[in-house]
């Protein structure tokens, strides 16, 4: 099927009834979501722990598979990773991370920053896509599925209307929710890219919402949803494509907003419990080294080292070595060796993230 796609806004009523119904209910889980988010003391500690959560997931939908364990015992800063699917998942977790802040910065979400995410994602400044040949074709029969927008000049125009589309809120009264579905859509459609799609598309929805205002910090959760229902997911997306199936589409996400919310939140307030937990027995046990930062640093890293510390702390080689002993010592760490370094695993916090995935 080729594409022709339309410009945006869409000329249809798309906010039918139910998804009306729908939309109150998203909403409703996402403001609570966004309180819970705010609750925590440093934010940074959920952009990391949560970020690498929704980039493991984003790339299991690619086949890209790795591990919990991978993740966290592959260090960013100094570019080492256990797999080449652990340092995916990282660029993921590294171009959300990155757009969050700018998109904050700037209020807007331009062609530059999706350029920019995709760039950090695939590690090459390929840019749009510039040769036809392109195909979306299904991977079990091999049959082209949908051809996307071929022409250079084509994608650039559809970028740059989907580009207006994303900031200019006066171009139509649709519930921001309602044009995050359809944006996500229009991108995926248009596939601007040759590689990476998929994963910058799952970006711009995070940072989408945060744009609007419904989150203040991107932690919610939507690939992990789609993973679970890839099928539909593609079924329904291709639907939209052949006949103008919107209503199913546009209740299928927004079903994963109100879900990936719930869920989120729960996650939020086990960590907040988890820190809690952590930071009565450290004060009771340690009182001389407690301290809120370093409460920070084993949230921020289940596997923390001792470099994170002296970084984060700024504190000496010697003095991070022992809060990190005496942190074992009491429990709340456990000290492992991999090659020529000692990683330090907060194993509660380990666990919790690990088994967040069966709930």
């Amino acid at each position: 099927m080729d594409s022709s796609l339309p410009l945006l806004p869409l000329d249809i009523d798309l906010e039918t009834k139910p998804i009306l119904k729908k939309l109150a209910k998203a909403h409703q889980a996402l403001a609570e979501l966004k309180g819970v988010a705010a609750s925590i003391p440093n934010q940074s500690i959920l952009i990391n722990t949560l970020s690498l959560q929704e980039a493991k997931d984003s790339s299991a939908i690619e086949n890209i598979i790795t591990t919990h364990d991978d993740l966290y015992r592959s260090d960013n800063l100094a570019r080492h990773f256990v797999s080449h699917a652990a340092k995916e998942v990282h660029s993921y977790a590294t171009a959300l991370r990155n757009g969050f802040e700018q998109v904050k910065q700037s209020g807007l979400l331009t062609n530059n920053d999706i350029l920019e995410m995709q760039a950090c994602l695939e590690e090459n400044r390929a840019g749009f896509r510039k040769l036809p040949g392109t195909a979306l074709k299904n991977e079990l029969t091999g049959e082209t599925v949908y051809t996307p927008p071929q022409h250079p000049e084509e994608i650039i125009a559809l970028m740059n209307n989907l580009e207006k589309f994303i900031n200019d809120d006066t171009l139509c009264d649709w519930d921001p929710l309602t044009k995050m579905v359809v944006i996500h859509y229009q991108f995926e459609s248009i596939h601007p890219f040759y590689d990476g799609n998929g994963r910058t598309g799952r970006i711009i929805n995070i940072l989408y919402l945060v744009k609007q205002g419904l989150l203040g910090v991107p932690v919610l959760y939507l690939s992990r949803y789609i993973n679970q229902k890839r099928a539909d997911y593609y079924r329904l997306l291709q639907a939209v494509r052949t006949d103008n199936a919107w209503e199913e589409w546009l209740l299928f996400l927004l079903e994963g907003v109100e879900q990936t919310s719930q869920q989120t939140i729960v996650l939020i307030q086990g960590i907040k419990a988890l820190m809690q937990q952590h930071k009565h027995k450290l004060r009771s046990e340690l009182p001389k080294i407690y301290s809120q930062d370093l409460i920070n640093n084993i949230f921020r890293h289940p596997y923390t080292k001792i470099e994170f510390v002296m970084a984060e702390l700024q504190v000496s080689r010697i003095t991070a070595t022992r809060y990190l002993n005496e942190l074992t010592r009491i429990g709340l760490m456990t000290k492992h060796r991999l090659g020529r370094e000692n990683y330090y695993i907060n194993d509660a916090l380990f666990d919790f993230l690990g088994h967040a995935n069966d709930r």
